[in-house]
């Protein structure tokens, strides 16, 4: 399929889900379509970002926050109950709990002692510790499906943005997006019984 025909089909897609509720587009998250998160990132991911903003007073956490809470409401989908909560109501309250998390974090880090010079023995053992995770983390990277790996490396190897990511391969920025949300799910859950990933990887910038 061509450049221009993927263009036509996605558009097609994208029309066919502006018409769904918003409950409706969870459950397609749910089973597992991509362009569905993406649909949802349409609707919410500016709302998602004010409110991050309003807690954090930094966008760059503030986008931290949001991709992290896109990624809860990957995989969380199959929870969602509609009867409960509208759909728009528990995005906005994975936001919020990710960005209450930032600000924890942050307050432990500033309250954190200055860390001494560290010796030259436990120098080189950290920095076999770090080419450890390195290794894990690429190893990780391989087990995905490919346009996700795709996206992913390009993020953090070449240092695209999602919106140039976007544009270099031809995708809505929305897919960009989705591939981007559900990699990460699966890198979490690859190493989920390890150190966080966010310690030892990170996507690069989000936004153009």
């Amino acid at each position: 399929m061509g450049r221009h025909a993927r263009r036509v089909a996605f558009a097609a897609i994208g029309r066919d889900l502006a018409h769904l509720s918003d409950e409706a587009v969870v459950a397609l998250v749910a089973r597992g379509e991509d362009s569905a998160l993406g649909e949802l990132y349409d609707r919410f991911g500016r709302l998602a970002y004010g409110l991050a903003l309003r807690v954090l007073r930094d966008p760059t956490l503030a986008e931290d926050a949001v991709q992290d809470a896109f990624v809860d409401v990957w995989r969380s989908a199959r929870r969602f109950m509609p009867e409960r909560a509208k759909a728009s109501t528990w995005i906005l309250t994975f936001v919020h709990r990710r960005a209450v998390d930032v600000v924890r974090r942050e307050q432990r880090r500033r309250t954190e002692p200055v860390e001494q010079p560290v010796p030259p023995g436990e120098a080189a053992d950290e920095e076999v510790w770090l080419r450890l995770q390195r290794e894990r983390v690429q190893e990780a990277l391989r087990a995905l499906p490919d346009q996700q790996r795709e996206a992913l490396e390009l993020a953090y190897y070449g240092g695209f943005t999602q919106s140039e990511l976007a544009d270099r391969l031809g995708q809505p920025l929305g897919t960009i997006k989705s591939r981007m949300f559900s990699g990460l799910a699966t890198l979490r859950d690859l190493l989920r019984d390890e150190e966080p990933i966010g310690e030892a990887w990170s996507p690069g910038p989000s936004t153009s």
